[in-house]
């Protein structure tokens, strides 16, 4: 502000009136600065417990927030807690209409920091310069939710995995699910980017080859290559085995009776649990067979063995009809074996389910590991197998006093009117061990090696070629031929001279670096490989699963609980996103929260301070 903005009053005024007026404009405005300054200290309290509320998912506010509720919700106890321990809140008195405390001022704080946090990754994503999205949908009380993650590798090779929010879906078919993706796309700003992949689950609207989801996105985004989950893969894999062999069927079929019989009644839980003190096996629960949730057979199968011993004695000890037929289901010989025979392959994959649930994960790197789970699996294919897991049930067997001889009683079935092909009645009882290796093991194995062969694939023969030419334990290693298929699908030009100088420059590395696509990628200056750069980043960025996900509807169960039922959505998306984006929530400044707070709609008090001069 210069001299002559003043209003100095009258045309005589003299160099004394000039001065006191321009000392008296400096004192309102260092004045003024000083409230401005009051005010952003006091919403850094705020912030911090709208961050802190946040992170940990916990509720805002309460039921009754009145002057003589004892109980004024989380939000207002947490402002009253550090109030006792400020100086600076004991002395801010704000004004009455301007204490931010509010519900519609909880939203808006809320929704500055979740916009923070957002920019941030979109930052990350603009300077990337490509993506790939993750998609998956779930039921939310009585709303369809969509979640969006994006994959991305930040110039320093980190591969990372971010969360941008739900979106409610109106309808449930494809159309509306790609228009509701590429919204979200538009409204990030990331749109024009370059898409390389997209992965969904294998539900039909998603994965459809005609008019489904990865066919419509693929018409806006050519390049975005279609990856079916590989953690739904696998599991789709289990539960398809489980369903298709009769013997299997049953066996899981039990052991969701036990579990259910043991859960629903407190009695018969405490039976349970005092016996397991008598025999000192341990109070492992037993577990829930899910068809969503990976890897809970093999849990199952663990939680049964360990408390076989417990589990027969207390199904013996209880009256009930149903106690004793399952009591006599589980101590069949046939069910022993199902046991370790199930422990002994779902053991070998799960590894894979754990690996595939992180955001480090690339392609080829699953596809090895995959490989190497059907390799060892045709290794059982043997009778030797088939006869150390009789031999482990018929020692089982013994420990537990159950006699390898089994007798049933066959019903006939009246089929009037029926022309039948084969006697009818019970499937006979499995008792030796050919019949055990023929009807059941063989059957389960060579169901499990088929759909491990039929599924993992879908990106395309030459493309896999060429991604599997960025890694370096790939005997297609910076092949030329290889990488040009993959260059030429994301229009990326690449250099033969560039091929021979990498080659030169990593064979002088080799003995220093880790065979993965990240270490290369981070070995490779973009200045001296600009083409190769960008093939492996390609690579990289590639998703494997859609675990993330997945990740985010445990979030979303947390946050939208039946106690939190009249919560709108945007507030839902930015909790969630403050709850998932911890490590990006950590580095929020909350001046910068304070600027976007400042900027929502006018404020009655400015909460913006000046440009400083320099």
């Amino acid at each position: 502000m210069t001299t002559e903005n003043l209003d100095l009053g009258t045309a005589d005024t003299g160099p004394r009136q000039v001065k006191k007026s321009l000392l008296s404009f400096l004192y309102l405005q260092a004045a003024n600065t000083h409230e401005i300054e009051g005010r952003r200290e006091y919403l850094k309290r705020i912030s911090a417990v709208t961050a802190f509320l946040g992170k940990q998912g916990i509720p805002f506010r309460g039921h009754n927030e009145g002057p003589d509720s004892t109980n004024k919700g989380n939000f207002m106890e947490c402002i009253i807690l550090l109030e006792q321990f400020d100086p600076f809140l004991q002395n801010h008195k704000p004004a009455s209409c301007a204490t931010y405390l509010s519900p519609s001022s909880q939203n808006e704080m809320i929704q500055s920091t979740s916009d923070v946090i957002i920019s941030r990754i979109i930052s990350e994503i603009k300077e990337t310069k490509m993506y790939a999205i993750m998609v998956d949908e779930a039921r939310d009380h009585h709303t369809e939710q969509l979640a969006l993650c994006v994959r991305y590798v930040c110039p320093q090779g980190l591969v990372k995995e971010r969360f941008l929010g739900f979106s409610q879906l109106d309808a449930f078919d494809a159309k509306t699910i790609t228009d509701t993706i590429e919204q979200q796309l538009e409204k990030h700003g990331v749109r024009h980017l370059t898409c390389v992949a997209q992965s969904y689950d294998g539900a039909s609207v998603m994965s459809g080859a005609v008019r489904g989801v990865q066919v419509r996105f693929r018409e806006k985004h050519p390049e975005a290559l279609y990856i079916h989950c590989y953690a739904h893969e696998l599991n789709l894999i289990l539960c398809s085995t489980c369903k298709a062999i009769p013997e299997a069927r049953d066996f899981f079929d039990l052991l969701e009776c036990l579990y259910s019989f043991f859960s629903t009644s407190l009695i018969h839980h405490q039976k349970l649990q005092e016996f397991q003190k008598q025999l000192e096996v341990g109070d492992r629960q037993l577990v829930q067979l899910s068809q969503t949730r990976w890897a809970c057979q093999i849990e199952s199968v663990n939680a049964i063995l360990q408390n076989l011993p417990a589990l027969i004695q207390t199904l013996g000890s209880i009256s009930a009809p149903l106690a004793k037929g399952l009591e006599s289901k589980l101590c069949r010989i046939s069910t022993i074996y199902m046991l370790v025979m199930f422990q002994a392959l779902l053991s070998v994959t799960q590894g894979l389910h754990k690996y595939l649930q992180k955001e480090t994960v690339d392609l080829v790197q699953a596809i090895e590991y995959k490989t190497a789970v059907q390799t060892t699996l045709k290794s059982y294919k043997s009778n030797e197998k088939a006869h150390e897991i009789y031999e482990k049930t018929k020692a089982l067997c013994d420990n537990l006093e159950i006699h390898s001889t089994e007798t049933h009683r066959n019903k006939r079935k009246k089929m009037h009117d029926f022309v039948v092909e084969t006697p009818c009645g019970t499937r006979p009882v499995l008792s030796n061990g050919d019949d055990l290796r023929e009807r059941v093991f063989f059957p389960v194995l060579d169901r499990m090696l088929e759909e491990l062969q039929k599924r993992f694939s879908g990106v395309g023969e030459k493309i896999l070629t060429g991604i599997q030419a960025c890694h370096p334990a790939s005997e297609h290693f910076l092949n030329e031929e290889a990488l040009k298929h993959l260059a030429q699908h994301y229009s990326i030009q690449i250099k033969p001279e560039e091929i021979l100088v990498a080659k030169c420059f990593l064979d002088r590395k080799k003995k220093d670096i880790v065979p993965t696509i990240q270490n290369v990628f981070s070995l490779l200056d973009k200045d001296m490989f600009p083409s190769l750069k960008a093939i492996f980043q390609v690579s990289l960025t590639i998703p494997v699963t859609s675990c993330s996900c997945e990740r985010s509807f445990s979030a979303l169960r947390r946050l939208h609980t039946w106690l939190r039922n009249t919560m709108g959505q945007d507030r839902l998306s930015n909790l969630a996103i403050m709850s998932i984006e911890r490590e990006m929530l950590a580095k929020v400044n909350h001046a910068e929260v304070i600027d976007r707070f400042a900027k929502l709609k006018p404020r009655r008090f400015s909460l913006t301070l000046p440009p400083s001069k320099h």
